[in-house]
């Protein structure tokens, strides 16, 4: 579907009518473009998407360079930085210039969760006529935690989405209530969404002992991977708790942590205090996440404190990885069942420890083709995600 400025012009005594054909633009809001979970995706659309019929351009809150900045620009894509969202009025002015600047957009899509209601206020005042909300989280139960001004702003954010968003998308049943409420399902304009990516890469083969060798793990180390900025969500202090309780047990434990984050630091100090610093490797951002799933880890631990639908998930899923996880974590992500386990986060990290043991033996059980065969046919296939999508932006844009 393009857009088409129809014009009338005389050639001798022929009338021609000539189609001024663009494509749908759409603006992206995104706190930044490095290696997480909703710019992993929305890499995957833009990749796949045909960019002769679709602009997709990134607005981003920081001047940083992200990890995926130049391929983005290599695909025809704009990274626009939009700074300082903690100051609201500075914030407007910024982008309102933006749009100015840059041209009309059809489509404003806003990923910031709660905040999202501030910028399609914005978008509305602005003129775009499609303004799409999209909740990837569900932090509810951190959010009864807050104090009274918190509060006032999510219903505040809340209120501003329902009136201005004309369209919504969730990852998840939980993310949806999170930021649509219960009564989501009887509002037309909130749909869900899954988050679809590419399994290819997950049908490599990749040698143990070279990927381990290339990470200096031991050939027969027992190795528990975790993907995941350095981020209090991630949870990572109660995961290097759970480490050390493993490493009493098992002493060929090697924690592989593979992204990066404020926090960083900290974890890094809390290693060191508990004597970890020879079995904890940290790996930092990596482009090459499924070749460390099949060729590196054994299982996979996440004991986030909230989450949507996390694509790491899905992608050690189809590396035929056994995944021990929070519950607060959305069942959706449960596709190939025998492999998960859920527990929960008022478990101690002991309870913790042997369950990671016990799943120790199952990815010998499991095969990894038929793994990635499930995840290929299920809900979250990239084709599938990707038609979904252009669907709506091309219905919207009628």
């Amino acid at each position: 579907m393009y857009y088409t400025n129809d014009k009338l012009m005389l050639n001798g005594n022929e009338n021609h009518r000539l189609a001024d054909q663009r494509p749908i633009r759409i603006l992206h809001v995104v706190n930044t473009m490095n290696r997480d979970g909703i710019e992993t995706w929305l890499m995957h659309i833009l990749r796949d998407i045909d960019r002769n019929r679709f602009q997709m351009d990134f607005l981003v809150h920081t001047t940083d360079v992200c990890a995926y900045d130049q391929e983005i620009r290599s695909l025809g894509s704009k990274i626009i930085p939009c700074l300082h969202p903690h100051q609201p009025w500075l914030y407007a002015t910024n982008f309102w210039r933006i749009l100015q600047e840059h041209g009309s957009y059809d489509i404003i899509h806003s990923h910031i969760h709660h905040y999202t209601g501030f910028i399609l206020y914005l978008a509305q005042l602005a003129g775009v006529p499609i303004r799409i909300a999209h909740s990837h989280l569900d932090t509810s139960k951190q959010e009864v935690k807050g104090g009274w001004k918190r509060h006032l702003y999510l219903a505040l954010m809340k209120w501003l989405i329902a009136r201005y968003a004309t369209l919504g998308f969730v990852c998840s049943q939980d993310a949806a209530i999170d930021l649509f409420n219960h009564s989501w399902k009887t509002d037309p304009r909130w749909q869900l969404l899954y988050c679809g990516i590419n399994f290819q890469p997950f049908e490599n083969v990749v040698n143990n002992y070279t990927m381990r060798a290339e990470l200096g793990i031991p050939a027969d180390a027992f190795v528990i991977g975790h993907v995941g900025r350095f981020d209090p969500q991630k949870n990572h202090k109660f995961l290097i708790e759970i480490a050390a309780e493993i490493a009493q047990r098992e002493p060929r434990i090697c924690l592989l942590l593979v992204g990066k984050g404020l926090l960083r630091q900290e974890v890094e100090q809390q290693v060191a205090q508990m004597g970890l610093v020879d079995k904890v490797i940290f790996a930092g951002t990596r482009s090459d996440v499924s070749r460390l799933m099949l060729g590196a880890m054994d299982i996979f631990l996440f004991p986030s404190l909230y989450e949507g639908l996390p694509i790491v998930g899905l992608e050690a899923q189809a590396a035929g990885l056994p995944l021990v996880i929070s519950d607060v974590i959305s069942t959706e992500l449960d596709q190939v069942k025998p492999l998960i386990k859920r527990l929960s986060l008022s478990e101690p990290a002991s309870v913790w420890a042997e369950a990671v043991l016990a799943m120790l033996n199952l990815r010998a059980e499991i095969n990894q083709i038929n793994s990635r065969l499930t995840m290929e046919n299920s809900p979250f296939n990239l084709k599938s995600s990707v038609n979904a999508l252009i669907n709506v932006y091309e219905n919207q844009c009628k």
